[in-house]
């Protein structure tokens, strides 16, 4: 071999590299000389919040309402009435309510702050506030928990009926 022959074989290394394929998944070759291989795994680095989701921050349990939904009925433009939805945490673990949060500021919810023991139960009161709602209204409150999935979601539903002298 003479050193006329060396970039030929420089060349061949370089395009051997390029595209040969790895077990698992394609891999290239870069310009600083380095491989990557693109298999079909999600990129961490890239997607924080699939990082996030793949780890969760604590253990998770599941929480088991006696129902997901209440209808207030009839009620009059103005009127305040409260429901309270009752829960157990059917898991094995301690259950955490991070967040609860109404669809609008007429819809407040109270939730426990405190983690609730496998087996307990709880409650979460749901205040609506009708105050300039007409008609049919259905609002939703979202819990945040370490359950899976992540979030519940309650419904309340009235018929409001518009109060003439709140038209003014």
């Amino acid at each position: 071999m003479n050193l006329s022959q060396l970039p030929l074989l420089a060349a061949i290394a370089a395009a051997t590299t390029l595209f040969s394929c790895a077990e698992g998944g394609e891999t290239n070759a870069t310009a600083a000389g380095t491989e990557t291989t693109n298999e079909a795994k999600p990129d961490k680095a890239m997607d924080p919040a699939r990082a996030e989701a793949a780890t969760p921050a604590a253990p998770t349990t599941t929480m088991t309402f006696t129902e997901y939904e209440h209808d207030f009925g009839t009620m009059n433009e103005g009127d305040v009435v409260t429901h309270v939805f009752e829960f157990t945490n059917t898991g094995s673990e301690p259950l955490v309510l991070s967040n609860c949060k109404g669809s609008c500021g007429c819809t407040v919810p109270q939730c426990p702050k405190e983690p609730i023991a496998p087996g307990a139960t709880g409650t979460i009161e749901v205040k609506f506030n009708s105050k300039g709602k007409k008609n049919a209204q259905t609002k939703r409150v979202t819990i945040d928990a370490n359950t899976d999935p992540a979030q519940t979601i309650l419904t309340i539903k009235a018929n409001v009926t518009p109060n003439p002298m709140m038209a003014k």
